[in-house]
């Protein structure tokens, strides 16, 4: 049963300090964080400190003031601790930029080399795919957002969104991974 804890179930008692709680976030949101931080911090502003480190030391910290921390909607807690991590990866550059010999680093982070995401399917079917993506109606983006982007399972995404069963979220995402390929073939 403590599997099927949902995010909000486990941050109530992260806060009231269970540490098999704080361990289950830490085991759920470490890979994903650490995936989507990938490449981020540039490597001129690394020092004995690289990306996997930042995201786990945020993450940490998150975890510690969780009192702090207000969580709203499917997928608020991910999307508080990614910006957590960006302020991070900002410090960091700000900090490499006052180092000794740099030259000015730009506060933006846009790196114009490809993001991992990019590289695998090309910048061009990326466009494509976010095009045909603000097209979904509001339930599928949702759907499409929790399992592809923030990478949780069907069940979890069954009690996130008072969906019935597991089967329905599998089903409910292929549909609405085919309306999306369908958009993406439009523009063609």
């Amino acid at each position: 049963a403590a599997e099927g804890l949902v995010t909000n179930e486990l941050l109530m008692l992260a806060k009231a300090g269970d540490p098999v709680a704080i361990e289950r976030i830490m085991s759920r949101y470490l890979p994903r964080l650490q995936r989507w931080a990938s490449g981020r911090l540039p490597s001129y502003a690394r020092s004995l400190l690289d990306t996997s480190d930042l995201v786990q030391e945020t993450l940490m910290r998150t975890l510690e003031g969780l009192d702090r921390v207000e969580v709203r909607g499917p997928g608020g807690f991910q999307a508080y601790v990614r910006q957590a991590v960006l302020n991070r990866i900002r410090d960091q550059v700000r900090w490499a930029a006052r180092r000794p010999g740099r030259e000015e680093v730009p506060e933006d982070l846009l790196d114009p080399s490809p993001s991992p995401l990019e590289e695998a399917i090309g910048a061009d079917v990326l466009a494509r795919y976010e095009r045909a993506f603000a097209t979904l109606s509001a339930a599928d983006q949702e759907l499409l957002h929790l399992r592809l982007e923030l990478d949780f399972e069907p069940v979890e995404i069954a009690s996130m969104t008072g969906r019935p069963s597991k089967d329905a979220v599998r089903m409910a995402v292929q549909r609405a991974l085919a309306r999306l390929a369908e958009e993406m073939d439009r523009e063609r």
